[in-house]
């Protein structure tokens, strides 16, 4: 098939969540010579852009989102490898440490932000949950981040939010490394209050507001 034909099947193995076929179409593309990096922007890129477009109309649902993304994260640890070895490195878009906050368990809402920032073009170090403030800002200054991102989807929680921003400004680090949160009980009024640099209610809304605030 000819290059373009590849890339349109690339796109529609995210469209359908279909984590083989994403699979299959990388291998098929290192078989042929196609350029990894190509392969990633001109073909899985664009599926990702059109669920995530879908999804913002209330066309699609979490569930393909979900499986969008597994798709996505597969077909570029395929492709991974191979750009290695010809040295052409993705172009990272930022460097974002992701977390659930100390006391919340969490996990769909933060790890889909994560993989949906990954497959834009952040560097992702995904901490899991239940982490504490000073993990967080840790991890932060050890890979000089560019972003934290913090989840809470419980209102006992979310103050731990506000303990990482506070924390960072003690430090004279908040300037320097962005902070977004999210999660159900997050509004407008409390990033406002906690001087958060931005929230989204959904995944695709995140990688907005991360390009956002790199001036991307």
């Amino acid at each position: 098939m000819s290059k373009e034909e590849l890339f349109q099947k690339m796109a529609q193995s995210i469209i359908d969540g279909d984590s083989d076929m994403a699979e299959v179409l990388a291998k098929e593309s290192i078989a042929t010579g196609v350029d990894p990096l190509e392969a990633i922007t001109d073909g899985y890129v664009v599926g990702v852009n059109q669920v995530g477009e879908s999804f913002s109309c209330g066309m699609a649902f979490l569930p393909e989102l979900v499986m969008a993304g597994e798709a996505m994260k597969l077909a570029v640890t395929t492709l991974e490898p191979e750009m290695q070895r010809r040295g052409s490195e993705r172009k990272m878009l930022g460097k974002v440490v992701i977390a659930t906050v100390e006391g919340d368990i969490h996990e769909i809402g933060k790890s889909l932000v994560a993989t949906m920032l990954g497959a834009s073009g952040f560097q992702i170090y995904d901490l899991g949950v239940d982490v504490p403030a000073d993990k967080i800002i840790g991890k932060a200054l050890e890979v000089n981040a560019d972003i934290i991102c913090m989840s809470a989807l419980l209102t006992t929680t979310m103050v731990r939010q506000k303990e990482v921003i506070e924390e960072l400004d003690k430090e004279g680090l908040h300037g320097k490394i962005k902070v977004l949160v999210g999660g159900a009980p997050i509004t407008k009024d409390w990033v406002k209050s906690i001087n958060a640099d931005g929230y989204s209610e959904d995944a695709i809304g995140a990688v907005k507001v991360a390009k956002q605030v790199m001036g991307i």
